[in-house]
Order: C-alpha cells, then structure tokens, then sequence
C-alpha cells in the first residue's frame, strides 16, 4: 500500500465550502434578521453545486459521476454486505455514499432555486423579484423548507455512513477529504493538476461575497450595524417604495407619516373624510391638500401593494371592517403579541405607534424582516 492524492483540491474545496454554507443558512433560517445571510449562503450553495456539475464530468477521475455511477440496487447491496461486514473497499466513493452525493446535489439544487423564489415571493428581493408575488412566495416556502428537512436528513445518514465506513474500514475517511491522501494498492497510479482551479474557485468565493456585502446591499447597512446593540445585522432591502413630499410633510409633522400600503383604501378614505377630528385633532387641511394626499394614499394603498407586511395585514382584515389604526390590525396584534409590555414603556419606545424604535426602515414603509430589532 501507499498514499496516494485521490481527491483534489477542487472536490475538497466545494465539500467543505457546500457544508459551510449548508450549515450557515441552516443555522440563519430561523431568524428574520439574519436574512441576508442566509439568502448569501443559499446563493453560494447554488453556484457550488453549479460549479460540481461541471467538475463531475471534467474533473479529476474520482471526482467525475462515471467513477461513482452506482445505481440504487448498488448501493443497497452494498449496505447488506457493511452490515454482513464483507464489504469491498473502494478508493473512490462507494456505492450507498455515490447515491448520497446525488441526493444532496438535488436537493441542495430544489433548495437553493425555491429559496431565491421565497425570496423574490416574500421580500421582492433580487433575480426572482415579483415572479409570484408574497402568496406564491409563501407556497414555495413549504417546498423550500421541506427540501432543506430533507437535505438535513441526508446529510444524518451521510455522516453515520462516514462514521460506520470509516471504524470498519480502519480508515479516517473525514481525514482524507481534507487532506486528500488515501491509503491504495502500489499499483495505483493518478495525476491530479487542479489548484488553477481551486484558486479560481477561492477568488470567486471572495469576489460574490464582497460584491454581496459591499455592493449588493444598500447605503442604510452602515446605519443598521450602528444601531443595533444586540449585534451586527445586516439589512438588506428591495425597491423603494413610492412616495410623496406633500404627504410626508404633513402627516410627518406630527407623526411617523405611515406608508399607505398597510392600510387599505378604505381605511384612507375614512381617515381623509374625517379629517377635522383626526384621533382628536383637526388637520385643518385645505380641498387641494386634501385630494393630493388622498390620491397618493388610494394609489398606493395595501390593494396595490406587493410587500410582505402589506399582503398580510390586508389579509388579516375582514372585508366588513375598516380599521384607522394599524396596530388594530389582527396582523399586527398577532405579530407584537408577544412583545413584553416592559418593552413598549422604555423611553425609546414609549407608544406602540413609534415604529422606528424597532424597524429601522419605517420610514420607508418597508419593515424588510432583516431591519427589525427589539430595543433592550
């Protein structure tokens, strides 16, 4: 026997950056503030997975599909004669670990595309962006977390398969893809040239995430990582949306000039009509004033709108109801529920109208997932 270079730089290279980033936005899934995150390393998985499709056909020799082409009845056979303890040895990858190489591309790929549609679905954001809209977006999101359960539960059997290959074996299979060495016949011969394309693969790494984190995301990134005490996170942000002077004067002059897209139409119409006992104050408007602001808030009101907050406040609104408070919505009570009552009497929150104490973005009227946070 002799060491011998079995898995090149590139096939170590896209496993351990495939586990890094499947551990990341597995780690990131759960939390609203982190999105960006995630959404980065489920990008990455993509253009990895994109990138072992190619290397599976012109890669190194046990890095291709042909050296590791095992059919199903393969690689069950294979599993009978582990546990029977009769197993033959393979240098490359044997056949019930071929079949989970070829079940994590595939499902890594179901989970990277259905999550850039959630994506374009839920947040508008990016390639996808107004594809389905936040109902569409919502279904593909069952699919997305469902493959992602799926992947998980692989990546289990994947490891116990490692585990169990590795101790009947006496060998350190986790060690050789990190090293790439393997323990092979004397008469075992293989040239592996490739660390032109490792390189290339750590220099697109690092360009995707600089262009990510410098570019991609906008300007208010510096004002989110300022002012969040409970740590950096990232804000990330999708189209503006519209918006009036004249109505942000006014409404502004008082108040946090609430966008109209999370009330709808109705609601704006009885707040204009009523507006000489606004909540106990006369807005003292005059009819041109008055109709510009009207035409601006109809115009862009919850019916009109693709945001995520907007479709479910609308959503949660009974058709026979018009609400002239926000935070009357039932989206609203449901979504602040659980916000302690310590929170809204803290000197920076004061009122449950105050929006910007949480949502970095109020007053854009995007309340993006991503720029939320709980005052301490």
């Amino acid at each position: 026997m002799k060491r011998l270079l079995i898995w090149d730089v590139p096939t170590r290279l896209f496993h351990w950056l495939l586990v890094v980033s499947f551990a990341i936005a597995w780690l990131t899934s759960g939390s609203d503030q982190w999105l960006s995150v995630h959404s980065f390393f489920g990008y990455l998985m993509l253009g990895l997975i994109a990138f072992r499709l190619v290397w599976g056909v012109v890669g190194g020799h046990y890095a291709r599909f042909a050296s590791f082409a095992f059919g199903p009845r393969a690689g069950y056979v294979y599993l009978r004669s582990v546990l029977a303890r009769d197993a033959n040895r393979y240098i490359g990858h044997n056949p019930a670990g071929s079949q989970a190489i070829f079940l994590l591309l595939g499902l890594g790929i179901i989970v990277a595309i259905t999550g850039v549609f959630v994506q374009g679905g839920e947040e508008q954001q990016l390639v996808a962006a107004g594809v389905t809209g936040v109902a569409g977006g919502m279904i593909v999101k069952q699919f997305h977390e469902w493959a992602a359960y799926a992947m998980l539960a692989v990546v289990a059997g994947h490891l116990a398969g490692v585990a169990i290959d590795s101790w009947m074996s006496k060998e350190n299979l986790p060690l050789s893809m990190v090293t790439g060495f393997k323990e092979v016949p004397l008469d075992t011969s293989l040239t592996q040239r490739s660390w032109l394309v490792a390189t290339g693969i750590l220099a697109s790494v690092a360009a995707f995430a600089l262009w990510w984190f410098l570019y991609a995301l906008p300007a208010p990134v510096a004002k989110f990582f300022q002012a969040t005490a409970a740590g950096p996170r990232v804000a990330f942000t999708s189209a503006k949306l519209a918006d009036n002077t004249m109505w942000r004067e006014e409404c502004g002059a008082c108040h946090l000039a609430f966008h109209p897209n999370l009330l709808p139409q109705r609601s704006w119409r009885a707040l204009m009509a009523g507006q000489n006992a606004h909540f106990g104050s006369d807005l003292a408007l005059d009819a041109s004033t008055q109709t510009t602001i009207l035409g601006f808030l109809v115009a862009n009101a919850g019916e009109n709108s693709t945001r995520e907050a907007a479709y479910k406040i609308r959503r949660s609104i009974v058709a026979s109801t018009t609400p002239l408070r926000i935070t009357e919505t039932p989206y609203w009570l449901a979504k602040h529920s659980e916000i302690e009552a310590s929170v809204w009497n803290l000197p920076n929150v004061k009122s449950k109208a105050n929006c910007v104490a949480c949502h970095l973005d109020a007053e854009d009227g995007m309340y993006e997932d991503s720029a939320m946070r709980i005052p301490r």
